[in-house]
This record gives C-alpha cells, structure tokens and sequence, in this order.
C-alpha cells in the first residue's frame, strides 16, 4: 500500500513538473538531445589526443538547460525531465530505425538509412553515458550551489554551479560514452578497432574542455532566465507542493521511528 502511494505521488509530482517548467525550456532541452545524438554520427576533428564530434555544437544547450531546471526546481526535477528526454530520444531513434528498415525503389536512401538507422550500441552507449552524466551533473550542481549561503542567487554562484558541474558532467558523458563504444563493443563489431582507455580519458578532457567554454559562452543567458523565473515566481505551484510533501514525509518518518522505539 505504501509503495501504491508513493507512486501515486510520484506521478502527481511529475504532473505538476511538467505543467510548472516553461514549455520552451522542456522543448529546447529534448530537441538538444535528439540532435547530440544525429550530430554524433560525423566527428569534426580527431587526432591523438582528442576527438570532436557534432554533439559539441548542441551538447551545451543540454547541459544549461538541466543548469536552469536544477537551480530553480532542484536536482529531482532536472533528473525527471532528463529521464523524459532519454525516453523521447529513444522513441524518436525507434521511429527513424523503422523509416530506415522499410525497403524503398524510389531513389538510392543509402545515405539516409546509414545516419537515421543508427547502431544499437552507440545508442546504448549514449543513453547510458547521458543518464549518469545528467544525475552527476544535477546532483554537483545543486550541492556547489548550497556552499553559497551568503547570496546564493548571485551570479558568481550561478557560475561557479555550471561551470564546475558542466566540466565533471561533460567529462563523465565522453569518457562513459567512449569506454562503452570504443573500448567495450567496437572491437567486437567493428573488426579490431578500439580506443585506449588512455586515448578515451584525453579525448573526454579536451572534449569536455571545449563544451566548457561553450557553456561560459552561453551561460549569461542561462543565468538571466533564471532570475526572471525567481522575479515571475515560475513554478511556484511545483514548488510549494514539493514543500508540503518534504513535511509531511519527514512528519511520517519521525512517526515511524517513534513507534519502532
């Protein structure tokens, strides 16, 4: 029965999260998903030491989006819509594996079927990589933003929460992504060839160094959108029920520790 209510409330909670958050910002933050992973398919510049791929010139979009959900709304919420976007992505990849499976006898599609069919384990890889770089990112986040006490809304708080979080997120999203792909699968399927996990820790760091700058580049945005939702009051509804269920949860465990003495 408590497992039934508590799913109840998770639900209830994600209803008022999705009706709460601005519709562009969900929109932005999903449609950059979708894109890291098409823009993924051609690599910009490779040598030794690093590889860049397309997802760096919309990746920054994902993770200031998750900055701004997580500083308003706190790190559950930013981990709910960043669950929501996975979820979107993969129904979009299945859509656009379907389109690339189904024979056509009107033009030659090779070209089309190779980007939009995909192959399942980059997917893998970049599912699990995005998942575990989001909660990372959100949970630092939030906990580097808590150090500041005396203004926790100022912009040197603002920057030093994305900044940090964004270049350990970015970081842990290259190197999970490159180990699972590169390491784990390609020498399997992609006849011998494979990446050091040397080659993999340096391609991530240059890697997430060059979506730092593109967050600091970008951040001021982010940092204006966020006052306006403090001055507006967004989410104010999301926000007090979040409030009055913290209560109530630690009312209910104070009275379940009361009654176990």
């Amino acid at each position: 029965m408590k497992l039934k209510q508590k799913l109840r409330k998770e639900k209830e909670e994600a209803s008022i999260l999705l009706k709460s958050i601005p519709s562009i910002i969900v929109t932005l933050f999903v449609v950059s998903v979708i894109c890291m992973n098409l823009l993924a398919n051609k690599t910009l510049y490779q040598n030794d030491w690093i590889a860049l791929d397309g997802g760096i010139l919309i990746s920054w979009l994902s993770f200031m989006c998750m900055d701004i959900i997580t500083k308003h709304f706190g790190p559950k919420a930013s981990n709910s819509i960043s669950l929501l976007a996975v979820m979107i992505n993969l129904l979009t990849c299945l859509i656009f594996f379907t389109a690339s499976a189904i024979p056509s006898n009107a033009n030659d599609y090779s070209a089309f079927d190779g980007i939009f069919g995909g192959t399942w384990f980059i997917l893998l890889g970049s599912t699990v990589a995005f998942l575990a770089s989001a909660v990372i990112n959100n949970m630092l986040n939030f906990m580097i933003g808590r150090t500041f006490r005396r203004n926790p809304d100022g912009k040197l708080a603002y920057c030093m929460q994305t900044y940090i979080s964004t270049f350990i997120g970015q970081f842990l999203d290259n190197f999970i992504f490159s180990l699972i792909v590169f390491v784990g699968f390609a020498p399997i399927f992609w006849d011998g060839f494979c990446w050091s996990v040397l080659q993999c820790f340096s391609c991530a760091l240059t890697g997430a160094l060059a979506e730092l700058i593109m967050e600091i580049c970008f951040s001021p945005i982010g940092y204006r959108i966020v006052s306006k939702w403090r001055a507006e009051n967004v989410g104010r509804e999301y926000l007090e029920y979040v409030g009055k269920r913290r209560l109530s949860d630690n009312a209910t465990s104070k009275e379940t520790d009361r009654k176990a003495r």
